[in-house]
């Protein structure tokens, strides 16, 4: 993997561009729509989609809307802390936690969307629909669904040590 990125720089990915069309009374209208993912590479990502009537304006806009839309996710070391599911749409992606050196083994979307969050070590199995928009958005379902071992312990009434078994 790459360098982590410098204080306030930003991972850019882009997922996907497609031309899409508006008909209107003379014919067709084209314009691009862009799926951006952008992750300071340290836990922080976010998902953002532009349209303009061209490619580089569409993918700025959406990296301005993904910048806008950042959200922290929890991982232990370079790796999430449990295996967990997300669900968005038809679409599902069950992750699970891999031990360091193992690298990222995903599609296309979700691998983006990890590399940008920083999380090295990830074994994800995409499930039901492959729309790369619903692959990253059930992604970030998944993140939302992820606790840390120290929100488990807390809610258990144990220490932290007991449930890693150390």
């Amino acid at each position: 993997m790459a360098d982590k990125p410098e204080l306030g720089e930003l991972i850019e990915k882009v997922i996907r561009v497609n031309r899409v069309a508006k008909v209107v009374k003379g014919g067709r209208r084209f314009s691009f729509s862009a799926l951006v993912v952008v992750g300071d590479g340290n836990g922080r990502v976010g998902m953002g989609n532009g349209k303009a009537n061209e490619v580089t304006e569409a993918i700025r806009k959406a990296v301005e809307n993904a910048s806008r839309d950042m959200q922290r996710i929890k991982f232990e070391g370079t790796t999430i802390p449990h295996m967990v599911i997300g669900e968005f749409g038809a679409g599902r992606v069950l992750m699970k936690p891999a031990s360091q050196g193992h690298g990222i083994i995903a599609a296309g979307p979700v691998r983006a969307v990890m590399e940008a969050a920083g999380v090295a070590d990830i074994s994800v199995k995409c499930l039901g629909s492959r729309n790369p928009q619903n692959l990253v958005r059930s992604t970030f379902a998944g993140f939302n669904n992820l606790r840390s071992f120290t929100e488990v312990a807390r809610a258990r009434g144990k220490q932290v040590e007991e449930l890693r078994g150390t």
